[in-house]
C-alpha cells in the first residue's frame, strides 16, 4: 500500500497531532491519588491489552487496504499492547552503543524499512459532559501512522514522548476500529542512538481521554520562596478554544485548604492566556529528605484536574548548587527503562521497586539517560524525594563513526557536529525534542534540571534548544555534556548552560577545573562505569565531592544490567542473552551489562559500595589518646541526631567484643562537624578497629525504621597489633627437624604427619600431603593473571600482549638444608613467558618446621619493560571437596583495594560456592581482602593461612583460563578443583572501560616485593 513518507521527511515530524501539554488525567470529581489517574479517572478509557498484529520485513509486504474501513486482519496474530516486537518473538534483539544498527545517510533510512502492524477494536460510549476526545500514545518506536474507523487520524514520532490526536469527528458510539502502522526506523532513528537494545514497537500505554468542549488545555505551575517562610505558587494557564471559569486550591497533606485564586487574563508568553497566584503562609518546602507535597485541585465547569506542587526553588549560587538556599549534593545514577523479559516496557511495580531499592542505598538522584521516562515515574520522584535531570529524546552519538578519508578517522571529534548537531536542516527536530520533554514534565518539583540531550556533538541545532529551554523555564537548571566536546571551527554559544558536566573525569581532571575559577558547578552526569565487577573508585571519586561545594555530586553509571531473559538452565540459574547473542552482526557485546543491579534487580556489591560511600555521616578523624570523634554530617537539609541513630562497636580480632549507642549530645546541622566523647576499652594485644553504623530513626515511604545507612571503621593502635590468631598459625613448632631427600629432580621434606614435595625444575611444591590426604592436584604457581574484569577491558591488551596469561615458572638453581629445626629449601626463579624476557626473578625460601607449617619468603623484582601486574600470589589447586572457608578479614562481600567501602572486617564463615558473584559475563570476582588469616577445609584436610602483612585470597570452583574463556555465566562447569589464590597484591577494578586508568595507588607496579606467607596443612 501506498504509506506517506514523513518517516525521513525532515519537513514532517508530526502531522495532526495536538500543541505539547503538561501530563495530567482529567476526571469529573477529584482523584484521590495521581499517579494512578490513569486507572481510576471516569474520563480516562486505557485501549491497552491484547491487539491483532502483523510483523513485516518491509512496507513493501503490508497488506493492502491497511488502515481502510473495511480492512480484514483476519490471520493476524495476537500481541499485548504495551510490548515490543523483539521481546513478543518477531524480528531479532540488537544492542548497539554508539553505531547505528543502519547505514549512516541521514535522513534516510533503510528502504526495507520492517514494520508492525496493528489493529484493536474497542467500544466508546459518549459522555454528554465530556464530548470531545482525544487519543494519546505515550511511547511508540520509532514512529507511526494512526487510521481510526478507516479515517486517517495523524503521524507522530519521537518514541519516549507522548503524542495526542484530537478523534472526536472519528469516534462512533459503540463499536470502533483503531489500526496503527509503525515503522522501526525513521528519520528520527538518528536522534534515538541510545546505548541500550534497539526495540520496536507500542511500549507504553494508549488510552482515549473525554473532556468538555471548553476546557484549560495546559498549565505551568512553578513557585517561589519568601524570606519570612512565606511561598508563591504561580499558574499560568492556556485554553482549547474559548476561556472558562477556573478555580485553584491548594490542600496541605493532610488535606486541608491553604490557599485558593482563580485563573485570570494575563500578558501572554509562551502561549499562557492566564494565571493565578496562591500564596502559601508557613510554607512547608520540598526537599529529597523531606518530599512535601500540597494537591493542586483545578476546577473548571464538568472537570477536574488534581495535581501535586512541591514548593521549592533551585538554584546556583556562588557557583554551588543549591535547593531552597541551601546547598545540594546530587546522589545520583543513570537509568534506562529496562526488564529482562519485557524491555523497555516497565509498570508501576517496576518504577517503584527500582525507586526503593535506590532510596534503600542512599541514592537521591536519577537521570533519565537518555529519554524522558513514563510520565508516572516523575510523579513518584515527587513523592518518594528524588532529584531528577530529565533528559530529552535525543542522541545522535554514531555520528562519531564517519569514515573520513583525510585522516582515517583520527579527528572525529572536528567532524562529528556536521551531519546533524550543526547542520540546520536538524533544528526544527532538535527544538522540538527537547519541547517535548519540558512540555511535558514542567510541573514536576523533581525535576531540579532539563538535558537538551546526551552525545550528540554540539552546535547550532543545541544553541537554539538550550535558548528556548532557558527562556521558557528558567526556574531550572539547563545541561548539555556534548557540549564539552569543541571544535576549532566557530566561537559555540554556550550562555544557555548552567551546569559543567563531565563523564569519566578524572579526580585530577576535577581538580584542575576547580582551580581555573569557574563560574559553573561541576557535574559528574557520568562517572564510575558499573560495568561487570565494579565500579572501582567510588570512595575516591567521593573524597572529593564531599570536600568542594562546587562539586554538586554525579549519577553513577549505570543502574541496572541490560539483558535479554531467555529461558532458564536445567538447574534453575537465569539465560541472559546481549549483544552478538540473537545473530545479529552489528552489536557491542556485553557492554550493555553495565549497572549496579542485576537484571532482576538482585545487588551487585558495587551498589553496596555505592550506599555506604554515600552514607549520611562520615568519621572525620579519631584521637584515641583523648577518646574524641569528630562526626560530619553528610546530608543536605537534616539535622542527624533526627534522622539517624548511631552505635559503635569495638572489633577485635574479627569479633565484636563490645557495643553501646553513640549519644548526641548536641544538634548536628548539616554538614556540620560534632565533637563525641567515645572510648571502647581496648585490649593489650590484638587488631581492632572502631566500628560506627547508621540507621534510620523513622521510616519513610521507602524504608523501614532501623534499616542500616551505612558504617565507619576506625583502625585503633594496641601494644601489640597483631591478630592473635594469626599469630598462632606463624609461631614456629618446636619438635624434631623435618627430614630432607634430594632425588635429583624433587626435594622431599617429611615429618611425623607429612610430606612435601619441591620441583627443583620450578622451585615450587607439586605435592603437600598432610596423614595421608594430598592437598595439591596440580603443582602450585607464581600467580600474575586474573580473568580481564570488564573494567580490565583495555589493560588487558597489554597485560595479553605481556603474556600474562601464558605465565610458567622456572628455577635456576633450587637446594635444601636443614638447620635450627627447620628444613629450608632455596630457590633462584623467574616468572616466563613464551617469546619474551623473564618477566619476574624471584628469590625464594620454603622453611618447613617439625609441625608441617611452612613458611614462604619470596623477593620478587619486576622486570624493565612490562605493564603493571594484574596480582601477585600463589594459585594451589585443591580437592573439591575442600569448600569450607573461614577467614578475619574484610567481608562479607567481595572486596579490592579500590572497592572495600561496602565490607566491614571480621570472622566469616562461607563455601567456595558462596564466595562466587556469577557476573553474566564470566570475569575475576570473589576476592576478600585485608586478611589476617583464612582457612579452607573438606574431606578430612585443611589448609590455615598468615601472612607478615594483611592479604587477599579467592576460593573458585573455577580456573582463572576458564573465566577468561567463557562469555557467559551459564557456560561455566565447575574445574574440578577448588582453586585457591593467596594474592600479597592484586590490581584494583577501577572503571576504566569507561573511565580513567588506574589509580596509581591500587596498581601492582613496584618495582620489588617481598612476600611473606604462612601456610599450615592439617587435618580436618
Amino acid at each position: 500500500m501506498n504509506v506517506p513518507n514523513h518517516h525521513q521527511d525532515l519537513a514532517v515530524l508530526h502531522e495532526n497531532t495536538l500543541p505539547a501539554r503538561a501530563y495530567y488525567m482529567p476526571a469529573s470529581t477529584p482523584l484521590r491519588d495521581v499517579v494512578a489517574a490513569r486507572q481510576d479517572s471516569d474520563r480516562v478509557q486505557l485501549l491497552d491489552g491484547q491487539w491483532s498484529f502483523r510483523y513485516c520485513t518491509s512496507v513493501r509486504d503490508l497488506d493492502e487496504g491497511f488502515g481502510s474501513e473495511g480492512f480484514d486482519a483476519a490471520g493476524y496474530h495476537t500481541v499485548s499492547v504495551p510490548s515490543t516486537w523483539q521481546h513478543t518473538g518477531y524480528d531479532a534483539h540488537q544492542y548497539t552503543n554508539v553505531r547505528y544498527p543502519i547505514p549512516l545517510d541521514p535522513p534516510f533510512v533503510p528502504q526495507d524499512n520492517p514494520c508492525g502492524a496493528y489493529v484493536v477494536d474497542f467500544d466508546h460510549a459518549a459522555d454528554p459532559a465530556a464530548p470531545r476526545t482525544t487519543l494519546v500514545f505515550e511511547g511508540v518506536d520509532s514512529c507511526f501512522y494512526v487510521w481510526l474507523n478507516g479515517r486517517y487520524v495523524g503521524y507522530s514520532q519521537v518514541s519516549h514522548a507522548t503524542s495526542e490526536f484530537d478523534v472526536t469527528d472519528a469516534l462512533r458510539e459503540g463499536s470502533n476500529r483503531l489500526q496503527v502502522l509503525v515503522f522501526k526506523w525513521c528519520d528520527g532513528t538518528y536522534l534515538e542512538d541510545q546505548d541500550k537494545f534497539r526495540t520496536s514497537g507500542i511500549f507504553r500505554d494508549v488510552y482515549l481521554v473525554d473532556r468538555p468542549d471548553q476546557v484549560l488545555f495546559d498549565y505551568f505551575t512553578t513557585t517561589a520562596v519568601g524570606p519570612d517562610g512565606t511561598a508563591t505558587v504561580l499558574v499560568r494557564g492556556v485554553y482549547r478554544d474559548q476561556a472558562v471559569e477556573t478555580g485553584l486550591r491548594l490542600l496541605d497533606a493532610a488535606g486541608a485548604e491553604v490557599a485558593a485564586a482563580a485563573m485570570a487574563p494575563t500578558t501572554e508568553r509562551h502561549g499562557y492566556t492566564h494565571a493565578a497566584e496562591l500564596h502559601v503562609a508557613e510554607a512547608r518546602l520540598w526537599n529529597p529528605e523531606d518530599p512535601q507535597l500540597y494537591t493542586l485541585l483545578i476546577e473548571t465547569p464538568g472537570e477536574v484536574i488534581t495535581d501535586e506542587v512541591g514548593i521549592r526553588e533551585v538554584a546556583v549560587t556562588d557557583v554551588v548548587l543549591t535547593l531552597n538556599g541551601a546547598p545540594v549534593t546530587l546522589r545520583g545514577v543513570n537509568r534506562h527503562d529496562s526488564d529482562p523479559a519485557t524491555g523497555p516496557v516497565v509498570d508501576l511495580d517496576h518504577m517503584v521497586r527500582d525507586l526503593r531499592m535506590m532510596r534503600q542505598h542512599n541514592v537521591n538522584a536519577v537521570r533519565s539517560s537518555h529519554y524522558p521516562n513514563d510520565p508516572r515515574f516523575y510523579q513518584l520522584c515527587d513523592r518518594y524525594g528524588f532529584l531528577v535531570m530529565s533528559e530529552a529524546d535525543n542522541e545522535s552519538h554514531g555520528t562519531q563513526t564517519q569514515f573520513l578519508a583525510d585522516d582515517a578517522w583520527d579527528n572525529v571529534v572536528e567532524h562529528w557536529n556536521e551531519p546533524i548537531a550543526d547542520n540546520p536542516d536538524w533544528t526544527e527536530a532538535t527544538v522540538d525534542r527537547v519541547q517535548l520533554c519540558v512540555q511535558r514534565e514542567k510541573n514536576r518539583p523533581s525535576i531540579i534540571s532539563w538535558s537538551a540531550g546526551n552525545e550528540c556533538a554540539y552546535g547550532c541545532t543545541f544553541e537554539a534548544a538550550l535558548e528556548w529551554m532557558k527562556d521558557f523555564d528558567p526556574t531550572r537548571l539547563s545541561h548539555y555534556e556534548s557540549s564539552y566536546y569543541r571544535d576549532s571551527k566557530r566561537r559555540y554559544d554556550y550562555s544557555n548552560i548552567d551546569l559543567f558536566s563531565r563523564m569519566y573525569p578524572s579526580q585530577q581532571e576535577m581538580r584542575d577545573y576547580l582551580d581555573s575559577d569557574p563560574d559553573k558547578p561541576l557535574i559528574l552526569v557520568e562517572y564510575c562505569h558499573a560495568m561487570g565487577n565494579g565500579p572501582g573508585d567510588l570512595e575516591d571519586y567521593w573524597k572529593v565531592i564531599l570536600d568542594e561545594p562546587r562539586l554538586c555530586g554525579g549519577f553513577v553509571w549505570e543502574w541496572c544490567d541490560h539483558a535479554i531473559l531467555d529461558g532458564h538452565t536445567d538447574d534453575g540459574r537465569p539465560r541472559y542473552l546481549y549483544g552478538g547473542d540473537s545473530g545479529e552482526t552489528v552489536h557491542d557485546g556485553n557492554f550493555c551489562v553495565d549497572g549496579l543491579v542485576w537484571p532482576d534487580r538482585r545487588p551487585h556489591v558495587g551498589l553496596l559500595e555505592l550506599k555506604n560511600v554515600q552514607r549520611p555521616a562520615r568519621v572525620v578523624s579519631y584521637d584515641q589518646a583523648r577518646g574524641l570523634l569528630r562526626l560530619r554530617n553528610d546530608l543536605d537539609f537534616t539535622h542527624l541526631d533526627q534522622a539517624v541513630d548511631i552505635s559503635w562497636q569495638l572489633v577485635c580480632d574479627g569479633e565484636v567484643v563490645e557495643s553501646q549507642p553513640l549519644v548526641l549530645d548536641q544538634p548536628v546541622a548539616p554538614h556540620e562537624v560534632a565533637e563525641v566523647t567515645c572510648r571502647p576499652r581496648l585490649p593489650e594485644a590484638g587488631r581492632c578497629q572502631l566500628r560506627l553504623e547508621y540507621r534510620l530513626r523513622q521510616g519513610d515511604a521507602l524504608r523501614e525504621a532501623g534499616q542500616e545507612l551505612g558504617f565507619d571503621e576506625v583502625e585503633l593502635a594496641t601494644a601489640d597489633p597483631r591478630n592473635q590468631h594469626a599469630a598462632r598459625i606463624a609461631a614456629p613448632a618446636d619438635g624434631p627437624s623435618p627430614q630432607v631427600v634430594d632425588d635429583g629432580d624433587d626435594i622431599v621434606v617429611s615429618g611425623e604427619t607429612f610430606r612435601y614435595v619441591f620441583a627443583k625444575a620450578t622451585g615450587l611444591p607439586t605435592s603437600l600431603q598432610v596423614a595421608g590426604a594430598e592437598l595439591l592436584e596440580r603443582p602450585a604457581e607464581v600467580n600474575v593473571w586474573r580473568a580481564p574484569t570488564d573494567n580490565d577491558s583495555r589493560i588487558r591488551l597489554e597485560w595479553q600482549r605481556a603474556r600474562y596469561d601464558q605465565t610458567t615458572t622456572r628455577a635456576y638453581h633450587c637446594e635444601a638444608k636443614v638447620g635450627d629445626g627447620q628444613a629450608v629449601v632455596t630457590a633462584s626463579m623467574a616468572l616466563v613467558a613464551p617469546t619474551i624476557q623473564p618477566i619476574l626473578r624471584i628469590e625464594a625460601t620454603w622453611s618447613i618446621d617439625g609441625a608441617g607449617r611452612i613458611t614462604c619468603r619470596m623477593c620478587v623484582r619486576r622486570s624493565d619493560g612490562f605493564p603493571t601486574l594484574p596480582r601477585l600470589g600463589l594459585r594451589l589447586f585443591l580437592p573439591q571437596a575442600m569448600d569450607q572457608v573461614g577467614w578475619a578479614g574484610l567481608g562479607p562481600h567481595e572486596n579490592y583495594p579500590d572497592k572495600r567501602q561496602a565490607s566491614r572486617h571480621g570472622r566469616y564463615q562461607a563455601t567456595v560456592d558462596d564466595l562466587q558473584v556469577g557476573y553474566l559475563c564470566p570475569q575475576e570476582g570473589g576476592s576478600r581482602g585485608d586478611c589476617d588469616w583464612m582457612s579452607i577445609t573438606g574431606g578430612g584436610a585443611g589448609l590455615q593461612v598468615s601472612a607478615a602483612r594483611p592479604f587477599s585470597f579467592n576460593a573458585s570452583p573455577y580456573t582463572q583460563e576458564q573465566l577468561t574463556a567463557a562469555r557467559h555465566d551459564v557456560e561455566l562447569q565447575p574445574s574440578g578443583h577448588t582453586v585457591l589464590c593467596l594474592d600479597h597484591a592484586i590490581a584494583g577494578i577501577g572503571s576504566n572501560s569507561c573511565g580513567p586508568v588506574l589509580l596509581p595507588q591500587y596498581r601492582v607496579d613496584d618495582d620489588e616485593y617481598h612476600v611473606d606467607l604462612t601456610l599450615l596443612p592439617v587435618t580436618d
